[in-house]
């Protein structure tokens, strides 16, 4: 089991069955809740409440499994049950990114080393989502002319480089980097690289010669 509480969804339409899953989940020390249809968990279930997977029946009525992993759209770690070898739907479900197909009756050993693994990428997930987060929080103390700056310095250009392409002076741009990296909590231009391209910072577009060569004098257009 991973260190970070997983809750452990369980959707079955056949109530026996979805008792069951849940005594066992829980006598194994995991948060289990149990479902007996696709819409009721989707009405109950809080994107935002930790860690998360499913444990989830192929065949339902109404919204069965497969219909139910799409409206989930990769948000949650899942494992299907069926009580039928369905090889096109196994297929289409571990396609779409399931994370395990178990066959009823379900052996004990196979669901917890399933579960396992479903809760450790569930944690992983959340970790990461977690820390996106608190990047894209960080990103939104930044003035949109603290933002273009950014986006230049990580291109690797010097100061009066990027002073050049926005039009403006070596100074002003060393106080705007400073405070990109204050705001950002960086302290070093590699990590300020790394930061930008984990929340995908889209390229610079350069500025036209023109506009470059009426700041300082340096220009990339005619000449040395």
């Amino acid at each position: 089991m991973s260190d970070l509480a997983t809750t452990v969804y369980i959707v079955d339409d056949d109530l026996p069955v979805l008792r069951a899953l849940v005594r066992l989940v829980t006598a194994h020390g995991y948060h289990a809740t149990g479902f007996s249809d696709a819409c009721t968990f989707l009405d109950a279930r809080a994107a935002d409440a930790g860690p998360a997977c499913v444990v989830l029946d192929l065949q339902m009525p109404g919204m069965d499994g497969i219909g139910l992993q799409r409206e989930l759209d990769g948000a949650l770690p899942i494992i299907f049950i069926t009580g039928h070898a369905d090889v096109p739907s196994a297929i289409l479900a571990l396609r779409a990114g399931a994370a395990d197909f178990l066959l009823k009756p379900i052996l004990e050993a196979a669901l917890l080393a399933s579960l396992d693994r479903a809760c450790r990428c569930a944690v992983a997930r959340h970790r990461e989502h977690a820390e996106m987060a608190g990047l894209r929080e960080r990103l939104d103390r930044l003035t949109p002319r603290e933002r273009e700056v950014m986006a230049w310095v990580v291109t690797g250009r010097l100061n009066k480089q990027v002073a050049s392409e926005l039009g403006t002076v070596e100074k002003t741009i060393k106080a705007h980097r400073a405070s990109v990296m204050r705001k950002l909590e960086v302290g070093s231009l590699p990590e300020l690289v790394r930061l930008a391209d984990k929340v995908g910072l889209p390229p610079v577009a350069a500025a036209p010669p023109a506009h470059r060569a009426g700041a300082g004098g340096w220009s990339l257009s005619g000449g040395a």
